[in-house]
């Protein structure tokens, strides 16, 4: 079940102008108010990373490079966030206090994860995810051409972060 929340246009404008993902603070908000159990976190996050990659393939093949941009970027951030959590990262923690993912603390978690896990390909990941996310999304730079490849850096990962959450259970 999905629910649709109409927020007024001045909040949307203002959040826009500060760069803020209404979205995606909504989804923070709720998950830090529901005190959520750590698995039933990692279960809703990773059916996000999981959606977003097929909405994702959906714009590619509608050629709207700008939302799969940012439907790649949202995959392989959740994915970030799922591990982080899994690992009891310091970034997780300072995410969960201050009640939102800051990018900083995504990109070093990231780092952090490649060298607790041995697995240079989050960094990757995140470095891919990053620039589609600037370049795609926000500055829109990019065309279909130039992002279409990265699908398979959110595919990798989600597999990977299936794998780490079926190890944890």
């Amino acid at each position: 079940m999905q629910v649709i929340i109409n927020i007024p246009g001045r909040i949307v404008e203002k959040a826009k102008k500060l760069g803020i993902d209404l979205e995606t603070l909504a989804l923070e908000t709720i998950i830090r108010e529901l005190n959520l159990d750590p698995d039933e976190e990692a279960e809703i996050r990773l059916g996000l990373a999981e959606k977003s990659l097929e909405e994702a393939k959906n714009h590619i093949r509608n050629r709207d490079p700008i939302q799969a941009s940012e439907k790649l970027y949202k995959a392989i951030e959740e994915c970030i966030k799922i591990l982080s959590q899994i690992y009891k990262l310091p970034q997780y923690e300072k995410a969960r206090a201050e009640g939102r993912w800051w990018i900083q603390l995504i990109g070093k978690a990231a780092r952090r994860l490649s060298k607790t896990l041995r697995e240079p390909r989050i960094e990757e990941a995140w470095a891919i995810a990053y620039d589609i996310h600037v370049w795609g999304f926000h500055e829109a730079k990019y065309d279909i051409g130039d992002i279409e490849d990265d699908i398979k850096y959110a595919e990798w990962i989600i597999n990977y972060t299936k794998k780490k959450v079926k190890v944890k259970e």
